[in-house]
């Protein structure tokens, strides 16, 4: 049963208890909505989960068909599909949406994020055309995790980048694999797929998540610096930045005395 089924089915038996009519119950079930949170970081397969669990399979999967035709028709013009230019935020779902409908609403709200933050299909920064930097941007939301560490972590990409070769971000790897986090194994980083940025160079083939405002304005802004490393040095997420292997090395020693699993 949906989220929208039991919510449904509890409204009835309380309008039933307290005596109201069935008149009243099919006008009250006929205004119900769910709301959907995207947050930033999600993938589009991990809002299709939530649309199954609140709407069903059917629309889940729909939704999913919808963004593969969207991704024909951007503005973007991304490489098959729309991850990434979704907007985050939270969404009501009427009874009566369709899986188009909401789509519409994702690609409505990153529009939005994307007009407050600067950024046009013709944005060009630093060699990266719109759709890059909006690739860039979602590794920065996985790799930075948080707004404090974003903007450092974006410099770190360009600059990689700039230099060519891997940019060697174990989110990429992960993405592939349809994971979220978590240790990144040998195996893993050996897993040959276009997500692997540590077997393939440059950016990947698209984004890999919903990026947030401020990970865009990290990419179109990043402030300058030599940094080519990072890493988590403590329990509250913070990450350090090197500009030399030896200098990453010495923050990974940190890392090891901070307790951080």
């Amino acid at each position: 049963m949906t989220r929208r089924a039991r919510a449904a089915l509890a409204v009835v038996v309380a309008l039933v208890l307290v005596g109201a009519g069935w008149a009243v119950v099919a006008v009250v079930l006929a205004r119900s909505s769910v709301v959907v949170v995207v947050e930033p970081g999600l993938t589009l397969r991990e809002v299709a989960a939530q649309l199954s669990r609140d709407e069903g399979t059917p629309f889940a999967q729909a939704f999913l068909g919808d963004a593969t035709r969207a991704a024909a028709v951007s503005p973007y013009r991304p490489a098959g599909s729309l991850e990434g230019l979704i907007g985050p935020g939270r969404y009501v779902v009427t009874p009566s949406e369709s899986p188009g409908q909401f789509l519409d609403a994702l690609m409505g709200g990153f529009a939005r994020e994307a007009r407050a933050t600067g950024l046009t299909p013709s944005t060009t920064v630093d060699g990266l055309n719109a759709y890059q930097v909006v690739i860039a941007a979602s590794i920065v939301q996985k790799e930075g995790y948080y707004a404090r560490n974003m903007p450092k972590v974006a410099r770190v990409i360009l600059n990689r980048l700039a230099r060519g070769g891997p940019l060697q971000m174990d989110s990429t790897v992960l993405y592939a694999l349809g994971r979220d986090g978590g240790v990144v194994t040998h195996a893993m980083l050996e897993t040959r797929t276009p997500y692997n940025t540590y077997l393939n160079d440059g950016l990947t083939p698209t984004p890999i998540c919903a990026v947030s405002d401020t990970a865009l304005t990290a990419v179109l802004h990043a402030p300058p610096g030599p940094w080519l490393y990072f890493t988590v040095v403590n329990q509250r997420g913070d990450e350090a930045f090197a500009a030399t292997f030896a200098q990453q090395l010495a923050n990974e020693r940190r890392l090891a005395t901070s307790g951080v699993p």
